[in-house]
């Protein structure tokens, strides 16, 4: 995320009235608003509305209202009034990240200021113009820009202006990565504010601290500072330099390993962002959020904002709009080196002006191999980042879904839902789960679970079965699906087996101080539906009487043993040995025939010699 560069224009336009409470400002916006609505005569007063315009908060609605001034100022061809609104456009199009149309405007605005000869609004603009080119990540011409802003303004003698065009190169420097450099010119941007008594001045310039000492290793020191700035700023409701600082204390927090803070700042920079519109910041803040959630294995929320981001994220516009920039930048330069040509015309003779026009042409056309050279690699780049951030997008869906549910819903955008005639479920839970979530703390009844489940995910991996989902202590998964097998009842009964082997050796490894489970298992099979249902946070699941059955056998079972219905005996009595139970009464199902597998009654004859509940 790149820095903020409000303090040239940028507080000339967002804190015109910093003398007044917030009160006072929204009661003059409804005025100018009032006036603007009730009297026809004035919705053609380009003064009426440039003021509305920079009363205004939100980029959206100061550009609407500027856009209206500019078009009747250019036809009433009005030069003092008309640069100020071209300097407005350009500012609010480079704080909605359109740097191409920023620049449209700020050169016109340039060419206004150099023809009225104001050297003080020719330094302004130049600054602006360095601040667009930055935080495109032109730092080439972003230097240029800011040099020469920063000299106009030294000769102007305004002491504040110059504190202002100090702190953006400061932040040029940041951009670089020049740290120290950077942190020089924004202390000394710094004391010339604190003359003024400024208190967002101040805001900028303890925020930018913040991130220059964070990124050279003080993180606690970089803290303060933020937190000092995103005080100031959230009492006058800048969103956009919020946003910018929100997601600075993110990355410390993260770089910590601090997720849940990171998060939590991330989330309020998001909310900023999106209040205020900010599409490159909405970016960022996405893919940092999907960055965090998969590290908390928050696997469906790491993916949402992932796709945020990758709808912010156009690189053929971003390749389009750098060509976009470079050709308005030629353009201005061009007009520039006109204007000298054409005073050289009256003075020297045509064979001089022959010369300098060839000069011209041979540096477009080197200037244009050069960037046909740069733009070739920046498409390859673009490529290699996109084809990553698509492989990485595709293991985080297939952690989600199967893969055949992942591909369809890929192509069609949604998952069709399939019946499978011949699938066996088993339900797993724990025994006195309820005791132990009232006696144990939250993250060692966490552990505890996840010791458990992150083994059941590796057995029925290994058998080819499909984990259709967990609530509380149930585990659930099938075989069958979401490609149908002939031996999905024997697939399902070997894993079973494992699970009981697996929590009988848990109970003999265990440690001093570390807590076990029993398990029951509960199996059945006959057909369902699976599909994907939602449009957010997608999870596969089944459906069906069979899949009320299963749940029935669990609750049915005993501790260590695996009970099975009569419709899964019936296809594994020749290969399993089974121990009849009988008819047992079945909640809403009457009289059903329940089987135990035999090949783990053992189990249950060392449960008996642990306590009625296991001890904590």
């Amino acid at each position: 995320m790149g820095s903020r560069k409000f303090i040239i224009v940028g507080f000339l336009v967002a804190c015109v009235n910093l003398g007044f409470s917030q009160d006072e400002r929204s009661l003059k916006l409804d005025s100018l608003k009032f006036v603007y609505t009730t009297q026809a005569q004035r919705q053609e007063d380009p003064v009426l509305l440039y003021e509305i315009a920079r009363s205004e908060k939100l980029s959206d609605s100061v550009l609407k209202y500027n856009e209206k001034a500019i078009s009747i100022l250019e036809a009433a061809d009005s030069v003092d009034l008309l640069q100020s609104a071209y300097l407005t456009a350009g500012v609010h199009w480079r704080l909605k990240g359109e740097f191409d149309k920023s620049l449209d405007f700020l050169f016109k605005s340039a060419e206004v200021a150099e023809k009225m000869q104001d050297y003080i609004l020719l330094g302004i603009v130049n600054v602006e113009i360095g601040n667009t080119y930055s935080e495109s990540g032109n730092f080439l011409h972003s230097a240029t820009y800011l040099d020469r802003g920063l000299e106009f303004i030294k000769n102007s003698g305004d002491t504040l202006l110059f504190g202002k065009a100090l702190f953006n190169v400061g932040d040029d420097l940041l951009l670089k990565g020049q740290l120290d450099s950077a942190l020089v010119y924004t202390e000394e941007a710094l004391d010339i504010f604190k003359q003024y008594d400024k208190a967002l001045f101040h805001a900028y310039s303890l925020g930018n601290l913040g991130k220059i000492y964070a990124q050279q290793g003080e993180s606690g020191r970089g803290e303060r500072f933020l937190n000092e700035a995103i005080e100031i700023l959230e009492k006058v409701e800048d969103y956009n330099a919020i946003t910018d600082f929100l997601f600075s204390m993110a990355m410390i927090s993260s770089e910590r390993g601090e997720y849940d803070n990171a998060i939590a700042y991330a989330e309020r920079s998001l909310q900023a962002a999106q209040k205020n519109k900010l599409k490159p910041d909405l970016d960022e803040v996405n893919l940092l959020l999907s960055k965090l959630y998969e590290e908390v294995g928050n696997i469906p929320e790491a993916y949402t904002h992932y796709k945020q981001h990758v709808t912010y994220k156009d690189s053929v516009e971003n390749i389009a709009a750098v060509e976009e920039m470079a050709n308005l930048r030629t353009n201005f330069e061009l007009s520039r080196k006109q204007t000298e040509i054409d005073l050289l015309n009256e003075q020297k003779a045509n064979q001089r002006n022959i010369v300098i026009a060839t000069a011209i042409a041979l540096f477009l056309i080197m200037l244009l191999a050069l960037g046909l050279y740069r733009r070739n690699k920046y498409i390859g780049r673009t490529k290699k980042i996109i084809e990553r951030e698509k492989n990485r997008s595709d293991r985080l869906l297939l952690n989600i879904l199967p893969q055949e549910t992942a591909l369809e819903l890929k192509e069609k955008g949604r998952v069709s839902a399939q019946r499978f005639e011949a699938v066996t479920i088993l339900f797993t839970d724990f025994r006195n789960f309820t005791h132990y979530a009232e006696n144990l703390s939250p993250e060692e009844l966490v552990k505890t679970v996840d010791y458990y489940f992150s083994r059941f995910d590796e057995i029925i991996e290994s058998h080819g079965l499909e984990k259709i989902k967990t609530v509380g202590d149930a585990y659930m998964c099938a075989a069958g699906v979401p490609f149908p097998v002939k031996d999905h009842a024997e697939k399902i009964i070997l894993a079973a087996c494992d699970m009981v082997n697996f929590v009988r050796e848990a109970h003999h490894k265990k440690l001093d101080g570390e807590t076990r489970f029993d398990i029951r298992i509960g199996v059945n099979s006959g057909p369902v539906v699976a599909g994907v249902v939602g449009s957010k946070k997608w999870a596969y699941d089944i459906w069906g009487d069979a899949v009320n059955i299963a749940a029935r056998m669990e609750t049915c079972s005993e501790v260590g043993k695996i009970n099975i219905s009569e419709n899964t005996f019936e296809l594994i009595k020749e290969k399993f040995d089974c121990h009849y139970r009988g008819e047992i009464m079945v909640k809403n199902k009457g009289m059903m025939k329940m089987y135990f597998i035999k090949e783990n009654e053992e189990v249950v004859d060392e449960k008996l010699a642990y306590d009625e509940l296991p001890k904590m």
